[in-house]
């Protein structure tokens, strides 16, 4: 019988699986974690039970699952390989243990599964009829989830734009613009000049999710959200917040460069996570906009961190930036 306020959450080695683990506990809940590795290495987060499985393994997965009310499924393959092969079965063992506990999945959702007949403005009804294989593997995600609603699971999925957060994970942030560990002195920008892009805060998603299962009892058994986040109009506000955070903090000047997708394309056929990136490419020709009045309309409001402060917080927890020292009289 599922407890209710216990949450078993797959990926919290990730950043928004991560994300989503601490603010649970800071919220009250009971949260499990399962991971290949007991402890992760340099994850010291009181109040998370750590488990060890593979979200691969149906037997594991559904056995952590036992008397949870909410799975979050926020695992995915590292560096955009082996999609094909992974991701779906990795989903299929969450929603049987959803099903079994009669619990509420959580999904952290991308635009990936859109493609342009939908494009500029993103309504959750949008159509989704892609044109990449990860937007059609999206897409069947999506899919089984709606289908496991009717053998007594429920879900929530909460799609946003390119996440990036304090912890470095599987984003364009981290693994493009920066390099994670390293001081900014040059900043490589993937998208073409006066493009907008939309951006996700890991902890503005993650506080989105946590608010709406606090009022999961209220919602359809499938329910769908879409966030506003960080909306960058000509593809210079990001940079420019980082540019702002690296004069600030360590008194010297970064400078953009485009992305060399060429080096990508001659790199391809001997690197899968390029051939993976390649495949992306579009969403950066594009502007491509979400619309949150949904969930406007069910929280009253979007989390929203500023982009300067979330920027700052994100290249310091990836290592990217020293911390300021803290003003006199305030340590």
């Amino acid at each position: 019988m599922a407890t209710q306020d216990t949450a078993l959450v797959l990926g919290a080695t990730g950043g928004i699986g991560g994300e989503v683990a601490r603010q649970l506990v800071d919220a009250g809940w009971t949260v499990r974690a399962l991971s290949r590795r007991h402890v992760p290495v340099g994850d010291d987060t009181p109040g998370i039970s750590w488990i060890t499985g593979d979200a691969l393994n149906r037997h594991e997965v559904m056995a952590a699952a036992e008397g949870c009310s909410v799975i979050v499924h926020a695992v995915n393959p590292p560096g955009y390989r082996r999609w094909a092969s992974l991701v779906l079965p990795m989903l299929d063992n969450s929603i049987e243990a959803a099903i079994a506990q009669g619990a509420t999945l959580v999904l952290p959702g991308t635009t990936y599964n859109f493609g342009p007949d939908a494009f500029p403005v993103l309504t959750e009804d949008s159509p989704q009829h892609p044109l990449t294989r990860k937007g059609a593997i999206r897409v069947e995600l999506e899919r089984r989830l709606f289908d496991a609603t009717g053998s007594g699971a429920r879900v929530i999925i909460v799609r946003a734009g390119d996440f990036f957060g304090p912890r470095a994970g599987n984003n364009w942030f981290s693994q493009g613009l920066v390099k994670p560990g390293k001081p900014v002195g040059k900043i490589i920008y993937p998208g073409a000049p006066g493009i907008g892009h939309q951006w996700g805060y890991l902890p503005d998603v993650a506080r989105t999710m946590v608010e709406l299962l606090a009022r999961r009892e209220a919602l359809g058994p499938f329910s769908c959200f879409h966030m506003a986040g960080h909306w960058d109009g000509d593809g210079t506000a990001l940079t420019g917040a980082i540019c702002r955070a690296v004069h600030r903090h360590a008194g010297r000047p970064a400078r953009v460069v485009g992305l060399p997708w060429w080096l990508l394309t001659l790199a391809s056929p001997f690197v899968e996570t390029f051939r993976e990136m390649r495949e992306m490419r579009y969403l950066w020709q594009t502007p491509i906009r979400m619309d949150n009045a949904k969930l406007v309309a069910t929280l009253g409001y979007e989390p929203h961190t500023p982009i300067d402060e979330a920027v700052v917080a994100t290249l310091v927890g990836i290592g990217a930036l020293d911390p300021m020292p803290a003003a006199p009289g305030l340590a």
